[in-house]
């Protein structure tokens, strides 16, 4: 309690080469004194001659760093640990120094075939300045537990198949990832999921209201729109609440 600290460094993902600096403020009793220590692999150390607020570095391959700050009585208190992730290549038309930390996806997710009962993986990856989060989608409908860079799925079932993409954001800005088909083979053959619902709304429920929703974001001679995504996603939820009956459904 004699320490706290009031600004904690920040995690960012950034191209080999990108300089920057990480940033720690406390408040103490007394003076204060920092020192930085950075971690690669199994490896933490002391870095030396880090021993101010401000640590300048030059992105050379991805490490964690902390700060530990110290008053006059031999306190001490450490900093969240933050991650420099380095990409080795710099993203095609990315020009750096116009570059203000926004996302920019490197690496876009596969179209996959999984067997049934197999483990499902979909990976992307960005750099941002704060580090991007993650949030994929799959048929244009928010995967509450799936928010990190790797999508993991243990045991593929029917039902996951469909066309998946990701979010990635930070206080920039947002970018999404390019839309993949995953196809889940073996087991009965069951139509898709969206026709299911979409025959269920239409013949079962005829006499209520129904809504159908398609983002699409694959146009052939036109660019892509921002979030078609994201904008049925929050159309979906605003439609159910006024009691529709809604299909929503990607490209």
């Amino acid at each position: 309690t004699a320490i706290a600290i009031t600004e904690q460094p920040v995690s960012i993902s950034v191209p080999v080469g990108y300089s920057f600096t990480l940033r720690c403020r406390a408040q103490g009793r007394t003076s204060l004194q920092y020192q930085w220590f950075c971690q690669h692999q199994s490896d933490c150390c002391l870095i030396p001659g880090a021993t101010n607020q401000d640590l300048p570095i030059i992105a050379e391959q991805t490490q964690l760093y902390t700060c530990r700050v110290n008053d006059l009585h031999r306190n001490a208190v450490f900093s969240d640990w933050v991650k420099v992730e380095v990409h080795q290549c710099v993203a095609r038309g990315l020009p750096p120094q116009l570059w203000r930390g926004e996302p920019v996806i490197v690496l876009n997710p596969s179209e996959q075939w999984v067997q049934v009962g197999q483990p499902l993986q979909l990976q992307c990856a960005a750099m941002g300045v704060p580090a991007p989060s993650y949030q994929w989608y799959r048929n244009g409908n928010l995967l509450e537990q799936q928010k990190r860079k790797k999508l993991w799925i243990t045991h593929a079932k029917i039902s996951d198949s469909g066309t998946y993409l990701c979010c990635v954001s930070n206080s920039h800005g947002e970018h999404w990832t390019n839309a993949v088909d995953v196809h889940i083979e073996g087991g009965k053959t069951l139509p898709p999921t969206e026709h299911l619902q979409l025959c269920h709304s239409v013949f079962v429920l005829a006499t209520g209201k129904i809504a159908l929703l398609v983002g699409n974001n694959r146009y052939q001679h036109h660019p892509n729109l921002m979030a078609p995504v994201r904008d049925v996603f929050e159309l979906r939820r605003l439609l159910e609440q006024l009691g529709f009956q809604v299909v929503s459904l990607l490209d």
